[in-house]
């Protein structure tokens, strides 16, 4: 087998080719009509090829028989591909992508009732960290595990699943404004990651060390490598899901660190400023 039948997809998705190649359009227009600089352009192409490899390839098969190939998957889907996508603030350069009428359409809907109540529960931060959780752990239950494995459709939904709570968390979690006009506290996105990687790495650490098959599925279905032991299976794929996530949790909650420090400087260098040129700020001019 070649390395380029390795990107041949598995199951051909095209929904999700088209959602790929609307976003790739909608961020080139964008980021020509910005110019953004080279590093956000490079995270954003590189985010979304993690989320292509991920999806629409060969890995997806190897994914369906390999556990600890299911919990690299779903480790890109969750934790890589997203905190990378949305290092690069791709937002402003999608709408600037997007034809004069349809940015005036979408901002009226954007001010609409519905879209306001859509925006309050869905873009909350205690729902987007719930369901970033709840979309790990709950696919890891052994009996819906098994469930999901043999049902494409449900198979299909459980990876949507993790993509999108993984680009709802690392959206709240790398945004750099104040609050408002951000739904979340810059001091709650510096601790969220230590709330949401606690029950991550507990099940990890429980599936790692434990002394029976977890998801006899993978056997069942036939495992793609049959020199791994399911022992060994399950013992890497609770390690990935223990060890790297965390790390990369701890990499977003330092990256959301630096914009607290970053906002925190802002208004004492501000007030700072005039007391060390010894002058007296000039007085506000009111109309």
């Amino acid at each position: 087998m070649s390395l380029l039948s390795l990107l041949d997809p598995w199951e051909p998705s095209f929904s999700f080719v088209a959602i790929c190649l609307i976003a790739a359009v909608l961020f080139a227009r964008g980021s020509r009509r910005l110019h953004l600089s080279l590093p956000r352009q490079a995270a954003f192409w590189i985010g979304l090829a993690l989320f292509y490899i991920a999806l629409h390839t060969r890995l997806d098969y190897y994914a369906e028989h390999q556990f600890f190939i299911h919990r690299i998957q779903h480790l890109v889907l969750h934790h890589l591909a997203p905190l990378i996508l949305m290092a690069a603030y791709p937002a402003s350069a999608l709408r600037a992508g997007l034809p004069l009428r349809w940015r005036i359409a979408l901002r009226h809907w954007q001010r609409g009732r519905t879209a306001r109540v859509m925006a309050a529960v869905i873009l909350n931060p205690a729902f987007i960290s719930l369901a970033f959780v709840v979309s790990v752990v709950f696919w890891l239950i052994p009996s819906v595990q098994f469930v999901a494995m043999l049902d494409w459709r449900i198979y299909r939904f459980m990876n949507w699943s993790v993509a999108l709570s993984g680009l709802l968390y690392w959206w709240m979690l790398l945004d750099h404004r104040p609050s408002p006009p951000s739904r979340a506290r810059p001091g709650l996105r510096v601790l969220s990651p230590v709330i949401t990687m606690t029950p991550q790495i507990l099940v990890g650490a429980i599936i790692t060390f434990s002394s029976h098959d977890l998801y006899p599925v993978f056997t069942l279905c036939g495992r793609a490598f049959t020199s791994v032991p399911a022992a060994l299976d399950q013992s890497l794929g609770g390690l990935i899901m223990w060890v790297p996530a965390g790390v990369l949790e701890a990499i977003g909650a330092m990256m959301a660190l630096r914009h607290l420090m970053r906002l925190s400087a802002s208004p004492r260098h501000a007030k700072a400023k005039p007391k060390s040129s010894g002058q007296r700020p000039a007085p506000v001019l009111q109309r």
